[in-house]
């Protein structure tokens, strides 16, 4: 059977080097070794050096390897958040995260707007004694991506809070500044095109010490807690039996990104949301979701369809090309095309083509 090209928006197509990368890692027994052992510590050091270097993040910044960035949700609410947290909402992923304060018994306030839309960004709207705002960078239900300048204006306009930013679609694509935030999670089977399984989580010292104080009036949580994650961290270990194998093929991917270049990824992205933009603007079944040009997503098309979605899903499956599907309520109304770094402008422009023919 010939090989499929998933497009899908995660999981996804693995990064091009991941298969040489395990035959590596079953060669020196990867899956095998203690994850205390200086061999793993030394996986979690140079995962974590790659990425502060790939994405330009702050030295005095720490990274930690979770489960998902699902957990990080559960994890910022437990350690950064005493009463109030505020959240834009405009997606099934960034809603899911306030439905996740509301379920922690947080005082949780919310700005929404329609699927496929953006809310009001106005950081006048933000309450004065918000702890944490959520934002989602590149929200992968709708294809809307947040404005990096937006998150700059209400840093300015709300210094106390801590900021939270997932982006769990968008990096290393999108080239946010890092020190205006206190805390940025993904999960790597998108963007980094590695298997399910491990969640990144970035945290400013500013963070950290919101964490503490809020240890020293209640409980954060147990081995997962802010505190223990940096403990570990130092040694360059988790706080528990890790996805080691994830830790390593991170570190891997990680080194070919840099070895490619950041700017080239950038621009290539930059060329093949373009291209995708332009067959949904010229199709005359397929219609934008994201009407707002500027609010699209580099990394993830969503586009209407006139007819059952699922039957242009199957018609490419059948050329070898697998699609995603509009997301909850919109499946069967929608298609979703994943662009990350593994896909390269070839695979995008062959897509193109074959979908331009199908249907």
């Amino acid at each position: 059977m010939p090989k499929k090209i998933f497009f899908t928006p995660g999981p996804s197509a693995l990064y091009f080097t991941v298969e040489e990368h395990l035959k590596q890692a079953m060669r020196d027994q990867v899956m095998e070794i203690n994850h205390r052992s200086a061999q793993a510590e030394g996986y979690f050091e140079t995962a974590v050096g790659n990425l502060k270097a790939l994405m330009n993040i702050p030295e005095e910044y720490s990274i930690f390897f979770l489960s998902s960035a699902t957990e990080v949700w559960e994890r910022q609410l437990q350690n950064l958040v005493n009463t109030n947290s505020f959240h834009y909402c405009f997606g099934a992923f960034s809603n899911r995260f306030y439905d996740f304060a509301k379920a922690n018994k947080l005082n949780a306030v919310q700005q929404t707007a329609p699927f496929g839309e953006l809310p009001d960004t106005n950081p006048d709207l933000i309450p004065e004694n918000i702890e944490l705002i959520g934002i989602t960078l590149n929200e992968t239900s709708t294809g809307v991506s947040f404005p990096l300048e937006d998150i700059y204006k209400i840093r300015e306009a709300r210094p106390n809070a801590l900021i939270a930013v997932d982006g769990v679609s968008a990096f290393p694509v999108s080239e946010l500044d890092f020190s205006k935030v206190d805390s940025a999670y993904f999960s790597v089977q998108k963007c980094f095109g590695l298997p399910a399984g491990l969640g990144v989580w970035v945290v400013s010292p500013r963070a950290v010490q919101a964490a503490e104080a809020k240890k020293n009036q209640g409980v954060i949580g147990t081995y997962q807690a802010l505190p223990n994650l940096v403990k570990n961290a130092k040694k360059h270990q988790t706080t528990f039996t890790a996805n080691v194998l994830g830790i390593y093929l991170l570190s891997k991917v990680s080194q070919d990104m840099l070895e490619k270049g950041i700017d080239v990824i950038r621009r290539e992205s930059g060329y093949k949301a373009a291209l995708l933009n332009h067959m949904v603007d010229a199709h005359p079944s397929l219609e934008h979701f994201v009407a707002e040009r500027s609010l699209r997503s580099k990394t993830v098309t969503v586009a209407n369809t006139k007819g059952d979605s699922q039957a242009i899903i199957d018609t490419l499956a059948k050329k070898g090309f697998v699609l995603g599907n509009g997301y909850g309520k919109f499946k069967g109304k929608q298609i979703r095309i994943a662009s990350f770094p593994t896909h390269s402008k070839e695979q995008m422009e062959l897509l193109v083509d074959v979908l331009n023919a199908s249907i």
